[in-house]
């Protein structure tokens, strides 16, 4: 039986700077972060939810050479979608990672299921912050 998810991938150009960033400005925590052979496993994950890892992958194997150059492409122009990150408060959430230097690529906005504001980390990936309705 199927309990939940447990481990997400991002793909970001550099594992540390990304780590740093999410922990810095979105409250995760480092989890993982060994050495198999050339490949580096790095994970975080929220608080709020440890159950649930996010893999912080950079494009290389077992991508193709070209599925990583993609990947890379895709995540320097800003084209690649992360997830959704749930906030009890989009406009103070908005404002609090703004003056930290976030990236938004839209304000908070009313949406039929609540308000949204949509933001880049450091390697591109866009997130979405959502205060859903009651």
């Amino acid at each position: 039986m199927i309990l939940n998810i447990s481990l997400t991938t991002v793909y970001c150009l550099d594992q540390d700077a990304t780590r740093d960033f999410y922990v810095e400005h979105l409250g995760f925590e480092p989890r993982v972060d060994t050495r198999l052979g050339e490949f580096r496993w790095v994970t975080i994950a929220h608080p709020n939810q440890p159950e649930l890892e996010v893999t912080l992958m950079v494009p290389g194997p077992p991508l193709s050479p070209e599925a990583a150059d993609l990947v890379r492409k895709q995540l320097e122009s800003g084209q690649i979608g992360g997830f959704g990150l749930r906030v009890d408060d989009c406009q103070k959430t908005y404002a609090e990672l703004s003056a930290a230097g976030v990236v938004f690529l839209q304000e908070p906005s009313e949406r039929p299921y609540g308000v949204e504001a949509v933001m880049r980390d450091n390697s591109g990936n866009w997130l979405v912050l959502v205060e859903p309705r009651t």
